[in-house]
């Protein structure tokens, strides 16, 4: 009798687990299905996953080796029609397992000039003759069950174990209740494994059933993401294949002999992004002076990448630095983060008095000796060579920065709002393209929208002075940084960033 150990799920940072190899051949764990089992290249591209490629994480790898093969955009159909299923069937051996997966593209169009890839709904025998418009072939169409049959009935004659299951659910609710497809796919799905004697795995019921515990906010944003209900992030994968997991120890098969009782599943590291720059920026704990870097992490695909606003008021590009808050973010940054940098506003104070914040103006190397205090020497720097200093610190970190120019403030000469094109903008820009980073100008964005509405409804953005804005102009000031760096197609930031309407 076997006794069956609860599923626990340890989730740390991402490592490939090695396989032992020996002189005997080792059986093979293959699956095959469409893009809920391996999504693009299988490597979370847009933060999508498939269950198949954290299936292996769950099983012994010094005993068996794991083979996803699925592809994302097959049907049973064209799976088998593009010889995908060829390539497993030849090597196929006594004693694999393969892993069935299929529906959710089934349900598609039967003839198009687009995929082609339906399937005749039901289990039977039925068949329709076709001119495929997308291959110009003439092609015999059969039922889903047809196809899946026909997967079952070729592991089968290998010496194979075939297990069936069910199409993954979708992030669809009614009523509160994750919509089935008991009815349809995972219905037929069970009938074939039932006739063809193959185990069945109804995830769809098993998945739902976890959603509806955990419930729908709970789900979306961090199985499933708002923009795609339909394919999982890395946590709902892990959810979904350590169901498969459980069920395959319920049905006792021969897979069960191969999984680890306690599994230590490692979800994809998490990169970070940290936003660098002034009280525009920072988070002010003040409702009249709130940065844009606050209500910017709603943007942010937070599943994926750690979000850290180190911007702090009253900083320019001189005393961030000479203060150490960047040698803190320094210590930090590890390859491939992201640094969004941002400032100007301050960078205009007095170079020699008072606060001691201001910079040199320009982007060369040219420096100023200055004597803070009667006793501290210092040696102040253009605001461009600050900035410089900044991207090619990251760069060494293997981070990639990006430069933003300043905000606008509520100010209207001749009618226009205040812009400093001539001075930050333009020098923060120069320093973008002479070190080959990316540069926004969220000055000119914002205050296009600005003009566009008006000074008067502006004005409701600035309480406090022309400067700061409140939650209002800071959440809108927060969108148009993030269109902008959705739009930017010389970083992958773009690819981590979901953009709402404002």
């Amino acid at each position: 009798m076997r006794i069956r150990i609860p599923l626990i799920i340890a989730i740390i940072g991402l490592t490939t687990i090695s396989c032992t190899t020996n002189s005997s051949r080792k059986p093979v764990l293959y699956t095959v299905g469409d893009s809920t089992v391996k999504n693009g290249q299988g490597d979370g591209a847009g933060g999508l996953w498939g269950w198949g490629d954290f299936i292996h994480q769950f099983v012994d790898t010094t005993k068996i080796t794991v083979k996803n093969h699925a592809l994302g955009g097959t049907s049973s159909r064209t799976f088998q029609k593009l010889g995908l299923w060829d390539s497993v069937y030849q090597n196929l051996n006594k004693g694999d397992f393969v892993l069935i997966q299929f529906g959710h593209n089934d349900d598609g169009p039967i003839n198009d000039n687009f995929r082609a890839r339906g399937t005749i709904k039901g289990i039977g025998d039925e068949s329709e003759v076709i001119d495929n418009m997308l291959t110009g072939e003439r092609e015999t169409v059969h039922t889903y069950g047809w196809y899946i049959r026909k997967i079952i009935k070729n592991a089968h004659k290998k010496g194979a174990i075939p297990l069936v299951i069910s199409p993954i659910p979708r992030n669809k609710w009614t009523n509160k209740q994750v919509d089935r497809n008991n009815e349809s796919y995972g219905l037929w799905a069970e009938q074939v494994a039932l006739e063809e004697r193959a185990t069945f795995i109804d995830l769809n019921e098993v998945m739902a059933s976890k959603m509806e515990d955990i419930g729908q906010i709970g789900v979306t944003g961090n199985y499933f993401y708002e923009r795609d209900p339909t394919h999982t992030s890395a946590r709902g994968a892990v959810l979904a294949a350590s169901l498969i997991v459980n069920e395959v120890r319920n049905h006792e098969n021969d897979l069960s002999d191969f999984l680890i009782d306690y599994p230590q599943i490692k979800l994809p590291k998490k990169k970070n992004l940290f936003l660098v720059g002034d009280s525009t920026m920072a988070d002010n704990n003040n409702e009249n002076a709130v940065g844009w870097g606050v209500p910017f992490a709603k943007y942010i695909d937070t599943t994926r990448l750690n979000i850290f606003n180190r911007a702090l008021g009253g900083r320019s590009s001189r005393t961030f630095i000479n203060e150490g808050h960047w040698d803190k973010v320094l210590d930090e940054l590890q390859p491939k983060d992201y640094v969004l940098i941002q400032f100007g506003h301050n960078d205009a104070g007095a170079v020699d008095k008072e606060k001691y914040r201001g910079s040199l103006d320009g982007t060369g190397f040219e420096t100023l000796q200055i004597i803070k205090g009667d006793t501290v020497q210092e040696t102040v720097h253009t605001f461009g060579q600050n900035i410089r200093q900044m991207v090619l610190q990251a760069k060494e970190k293997r981070a990639q920065p990006i430069l933003l120019s300043l905000t606008p403030r509520n100010e209207w000469p001749n009618g226009e709002v205040e812009q400093r094109k001539d001075t930050y903008i333009k020098w923060t820009q120069e320093v973008a393209e002479s070190e080959k980073v990316p540069f926004i100008n969220l000055s000119n964005k914002i205050a296009a929208f600005y003009e566009e509405v008006g000074r008067d409804s502006v004005a409701a953005f600035f309480p406090k002075d022309h400067t700061h804005t409140n939650i209002h102009g800071a959440s809108l000031n927060a969108k148009i940084a993030a269109e902008s760096l959705k739009a930017q197609k010389q970083s992958a930031i773009r690819d981590y960033i979901t953009v709402t309407e404002f």
